[in-house]
């Protein structure tokens, strides 16, 4: 993929952990030149040293930070190319235990904090730019203590289609992925015992239809393409990458 995004400025929040920071090293092994954000202003530096990329430290539910990272980007570079809108976070709750403050949090950050990135981004993204959102498959899936995780994927995909149709004048292209499992770090975040963890995972495991869990570079690997000319007829798409578990939800 050497040169696929030659000359191509690319930003991707939630950069410096799991399928943000793969993206983020694709993307300059493609030849762009990439910006990477997140919460953590120490990790966010450590993983910019590491890609040899530009960092800062943003907080995507916080639009005060948003702007300033806006006008970062265009100070350093005027326009970008791409957008990858990746931070997110993963909190379960069981219907009748999901207090309003985990409905905000999460709310506010994945689908709230994605619809605000791309707001402020939108005066500087230059026409024929792409907008990647990762969403993700349990956005239909129905599984259980997901009901507002998926609920904010879910209008993060609606919210999608129609900003495809009202960027298509200036060529703007916008997309969805929808990962499956994948090993993140975003699990461990969630506040899981290690051993729950560890159960959790082999039970989702068989029940994917290629056995095992994707890793961030199978995600990124997607999200390059969609960020390139290659896909230059693609806008207002949801791509699933999850070795097969939404088309085959009661696979044992």
């Amino acid at each position: 993929m050497k040169d696929l995004l030659k000359g191509k400025v690319a930003v991707v929040t939630g950069g410096n952990s799991g399928i943000g920071y793969q993206s983020a090293k694709q993307m300059k092994d493609a030849g762009a030149r990439v910006i990477i954000t997140g919460r953590d202003e120490s990790k966010v530096k450590i993983a910019a040293n590491e890609l040899g990329v530009l960092g800062f430290k943003a907080d995507a539910a916080n639009i005060n930070e948003t702007n300033q990272l806006v006008e970062f980007v265009k100070k350093e570079f005027g326009k970008i190319d791409i957008l990858f809108v990746n931070a997110g976070i993963f909190a379960p709750a069981p219907v009748g235990q999901i207090t309003e403050e985990m409905f905000d949090h999460q709310m506010g950050i994945n689908f709230k904090g994605a619809v605000f990135t791309i707001e402020k981004f939108l005066p500087i993204l230059n026409e024929g730019a792409s907008v990647i959102n990762l969403s993700s498959v349990n956005a239909y899936t129905g599984m259980p203590n997901t009901a507002v995780y998926a609920a904010s994927k879910a209008a993060l995909n609606s919210y999608t289609r129609t900003a495809a149709t009202e960027l298509a004048p200036r060529k703007i292209r916008i997309n969805s992925v929808n990962p499956g499992p994948i090993y993140t770090p975003i699990f461990g975040k969630a506040g899981f015992p290690e051993e729950q963890l560890k159960g959790f995972a082999q039970a989702m495991q068989n029940r994917v239809p290629l056995k095992r869990f994707g890793q961030p570079e199978d995600v990124a690997n997607l999200v390059v393409f969609l960020a390139s000319e290659k896909a230059s007829f693609i806008t207002g798409g949801e791509y699933n990458i999850d070795g097969g578990i939404n088309i085959n939800p009661l696979l044992a």
